[in-house]
């Protein structure tokens, strides 16, 4: 039986590379309606192929994963920050997490030939960035309100599996959202997600993971991302994979927050495995590589690593580095005595 840290640790791996499988199998399907994947998957897309609109490399990361990546960095530096003696001040994940995304729009990025940017980027994204370039300020750069889309959402999952308590959580998840996405839709629904996520994490049922869930909507004051949630339990997803989504969820899914939000809710409460969800979250078409990465995020803290099919993980690009910065941020968390990462001491110029 495995102990209750080796379960939590299962579950941090199964969250990070649950994103990243989601990102990858959907990549291929981007921008495709439902009715154009059953012509040419009429039982789903099982295999991570690469592929897709921009002719993705099997399992490379696109923005969604690449984004994690910029927030699970960002908690990488904080946990080595914690290790020097004697802080001056608060270490500013917000600001950790936009300097990587900027890294990331700017050209600085495995995978790509310095100053080359990056294939795919939301408007939202693009906005946020271009803001921070000039202020460097994480809390005045945000696309403003009434630009929803689902690109904070993708990308907030580090926070719910380094962060102790629900205020910081919630505090660190609102302020990671805004500097590209400070809509309240979209900084509720992190906050909101990745309460479920700790949940998950603390062995709390899917249901009641949900519940949580509810409970920080309610608190947060926003009835429209509750909503959300409650439409993610009634949600039949298995029908709309196979039949199509109609009208309740239009072929082109337009990468809503609340949508994702929704589709993600519905796939962590459906009792089916990790890969059988997955493939019919990325069937219902639209913005596939994103609900895909959402939803994978949620099953993989449901389900731990393990669930994940072999066949998957060993195409993810970052399948290594996601598991070695996890295990690094936990195990520097509890050892004080560790010293500073290499990629630490060369970010920060410390000899």
């Amino acid at each position: 039986m495995a102990t209750a840290g080796q379960a939590r640790l299962s579950k941090t791996l199964g969250a990070l590379l649950g994103v990243h499988a989601g990102d990858s199998l959907g990549a291929t399907l981007e921008f495709n309606s439902w009715q154009q994947i059953q012509t040419h998957y009429p039982n789903g897309l099982r295999e991570i192929i690469g592929g897709g609109t921009f002719d993705w490399s099997a399992g490379h990361a696109t923005d969604d994963t690449d984004l994690t990546r910029a927030v699970l960095l960002a908690y990488h530096d904080r946990a080595n920050y914690k290790m020097l003696k004697n802080p001056s001040k608060d270490f500013d994940v917000a600001r950790s997490a936009a300097d990587w995304s900027l890294d990331w729009y700017e050209g600085d990025w495995p995978g790509r030939k310095k100053g080359q940017g990056p294939m795919d980027i939301g408007n939202a994204t693009r906005i946020g960035l271009m803001q921070y370039s000039g202020t460097r300020d994480p809390r005045t750069c945000g696309a403003g309100p009434g630009s929803a889309g689902n690109g904070s959402l993708m990308r907030c999952i580090p926070t719910a599996l380094f962060t102790e308590s629900r205020d910081e959580r919630i505090k660190e998840s609102k302020a990671i959202s805004a500097f590209t996405h400070n809509d309240l839709r979209c900084t509720i629904s992190c906050a909101t997600y990745n309460e479920i996520v700790a949940a998950l994490l603390d062995g709390k049922k899917p249901q009641s993971a949900v519940d949580i869930g509810v409970e920080v909507a309610r608190g947060q004051n926003r009835p429209d991302v509750e909503v959300a949630i409650e439409r993610g339990k009634k949600l039949p997803l298995s029908k709309f994979a196979s039949e199509g989504p109609g009208g309740e969820l239009p072929d082109n899914t337009s990468g809503y927050v609340l949508q994702s939000l929704t589709v993600a809710i519905a796939a962590l409460l459906d009792p089916r495995s990790f890969e059988d969800v997955l493939v019919d979250v990325t069937r219902i078409g639209g913005d596939t590589d994103t609900n895909g990465a959402i939803a994978g995020g949620l099953l993989g803290a449901r389900d731990g690593i393990e669930a994940i099919p072999e066949r998957w993980l060993e195409k993810l690009q970052f399948k290594a580095e996601f598991e070695e910065l996890a295990k690094d941020v936990l195990s520097l968390g509890s050892s004080p005595t560790k010293g500073l990462s290499s990629s630490y001491k060369k970010r920060h110029g410390i000899a």
